[in-house]
This record gives C-alpha cells, sequence and structure tokens, in this order.
C-alpha cells in the first residue's frame, strides 16, 4: 500500500477547544476516502489539515513521508501543485474577477505558460465544469451553485493527482452535480487521489473506497466498500447521524 497522505497522532485546537484529538490514518495512493459524521464533528478540519491549510497543535501531517509544516518553498509548492481543494464555501477573491481568479493558480504553478495557452486552459476546465457566463464578473454577481463549479474548475486547471473536497455537491442543481460527480470518477479511474467531506450517503456509497466517521474529533469508524455494502443497519445508522 502506498501512503501519500498520513496523520500522526494529529490534534488542532482553536479558541481554547479541541476540535481533532490524537486522530492517526493514513490515505491510500489512488483511492477515495471519504469523511462523514455528526455535523461540528470534526470533518472539514481533518481535511483542511491533510491538505497542509492548517497546522496542528500537536502530531504531523506528511505528504509521502515528509513533514508538510518542514517543506521548504520549492517543495511546498510542488505539494500545492499536486493537490488541489474546493472549499465548502468556495473561498473565492472577492475584489477579483473571475478570470484574474482563475489564472492565478497557472501564473504560480507555470509562470513560463504564455497568456494564451492560460486562456485555452481555463476554457477547457470551464467546458468541463459546464460554467457558461461570461469571466469579467465577480464572485458576488454569481449563486452559490455558479461559484461552487468556479472553485470547482480552479482546483482542476493544474491537473492535480490529489483532490481535496468539501460538501462539494451543495448549492449544485442535479445536472451540474452529475456533471463534476462524472469528472470524480474519471479521475478515479486515472488513479487519482480523492478524500471528501459530505452529508451525502449516497454519494459515499457511489464514489468512496473507504469511510470514515469522525465524531468528536477522533476517527470513531473506518468502513471499506464491502463492509459499507453488506451492512445495511450500519450504514442507516450512519446516515442518520450524519444528517442530524
Amino acid at each position: 500500500m502506498a501512503v501519500i497522505i498520513e496523520l500522526k497522532q494529529v490534534s488542532f485546537a482553536a479558541q481554547q477547544k479541541t476540535i481533532v484529538q490524537d486522530l492517526s490514518y493514513q490515505f491510500e495512493e489512488g483511492k477515495t476516502t471519504a469523511l462523514a459524521g455528526p455535523s461540528g464533528g470534526g470533518k472539514s478540519t481533518v481535511l483542511k489539515l491533510s491538505a497542509g491549510l492548517l497546522v496542528p497543535s500537536r502530531g504531523k501531517v506528511c505528504f509521502r513521508g515528509q513533514d508538510v509544516s518542514l517543506m521548504n518553498r520549492e517543495q511546498n509548492l510542488a505539494f500545492r501543485r499536486e493537490g488541489a481543494v474546493v472549499f465548502q464555501d468556495s473561498a473565492l477573491w472577492a475584489n477579483q474577477n473571475l478570470d484574474q481568479i482563475l489564472e492565478l493558480p497557472l501564473r504560480i504553478h507555470f509562470p513560463s505558460m504564455t497568456k494564451p495557452e492560460r486562456n485555452h486552459r481555463i476554457r477547457e476546465v470551464l467546458a468541463e465544469v459546464g460554467y457558461k457566463k461570461e469571466l469579467e464578473i465577480r464572485p458576488a454577481q454569481l449563486s452559490m451553485g455558479e461559484q461552487k463549479l468556479i472553485a470547482f474548475a480552479r482546483a482542476m486547471l493544474c491537473r492535480p493527482r490529489l483532490l481535496f473536497l468539501d460538501e462539494w455537491t451543495e448549492s449544485l442543481d442535479d445536472t451540474a452535480a452529475h456533471r463534476l460527480i462524472t469528472l470524480v470518477k474519471r479521475m478515479q479511474e486515472a488513479g487519482h487521489t480523492i478524500i471528501f467531506v459530505t452529508h451525502n450517503l449516497n454519494l459515499i456509497m457511489s464514489l468512496a473506497d473507504y469511510m470514515l466517521v469522525i465524531r468528536g474529533g477522533t476517527l470513531s469508524l473506518r468502513l471499506t466498500k464491502a463492509e459499507m455494502n453488506s451492512d445495511e443497519d450500519l450504514i442507516r445508522s450512519i446516515e442518520q447521524e450524519i444528517n442530524l
């Protein structure tokens, strides 16, 4: 088993409140892992820790065996290029237009790319996610669903091998959600690693190789796809819990 992200006895606290406590897990490369559990249980925090967006209060987060907190600038850029995040609230820059938002990752990670090359890549990903409006507007002029499409497109720009998704189908209509799910399935088939947070059990059952149930900031349960498919009573109880 090749490990791409490892959490080693990771804890995280904010405002004197412990959110994640002594959590250890190895995410397998090329597999899809869903993070489930009750609201406020720490799922999104575990995702952000795994993506290197939060620094643990204790413990280590390692990418391919290397402590993320000890990476130099070059190593950190390589990690950011290989791993992309779609945030629950989309996290689009309010003071930039969509074209500027989408250009930024390409400018950072591919500085030699020309303007026409950047425009071509942006058009490619927008076609994939199904966004058809103009780009000379700011995020506030978009619906929440449209913002999510732009956030997903931004994550796809650098062709990441590792994708972190937080409630990524939320605010989308069925057609848009199906399009993004199809893109994720295509990435799975290509051997990409995907870690996602969702309250949608059907999505977990459809996509996940593993489901981790996070309760009270700890890993309380790990299920394989086979185990998810074989214990209907357990799955029903988890579904009730994650929709509280």
